[in-house]
């Protein structure tokens, strides 16, 4: 089951312990189609994936990558976008970013 869905924010930073962080905030329509995409997973295999992830093959421009997105208690998902995908795209904290998602 794959399906594909689009979506445009902007890159927040977050600062943790250890590291800084970049990512982007998925919400709307998308989030909810994540969500869905979640809960059949789980019932199809009976349980969920750590930290309740979705793996996806995620794209920016011409940079693609397989990685997971993790659900947020406000029912939005984040995806943390690695300092190569940020360097390949130009891109910084505060700009918008042109996301495909192919949920695995």
């Amino acid at each position: 089951m794959s399906e594909t869905l689009a979506f445009t924010g902007p890159i927040s930073r977050w600062q943790g312990e250890k590291a800084t962080y970049h990512m982007l905030t998925i919400g709307g329509e998308v989030a909810e189609e994540i969500s869905m995409h979640e809960r059949l997973r789980r019932l199809e295999f009976g349980g969920r994936r750590g930290f309740g992830s979705v793996k996806v093959m995620a794209r920016i421009g011409e940079t693609e990558w397989k990685t997971s997105v993790f659900p947020s208690k406000t029912g939005e998902w984040w995806l943390l976008v690695g300092k190569k995908v940020l360097k390949a795209e130009d891109l910084a904290a505060g700009d918008d970013a042109s996301l495909t998602l192919d949920l695995i």
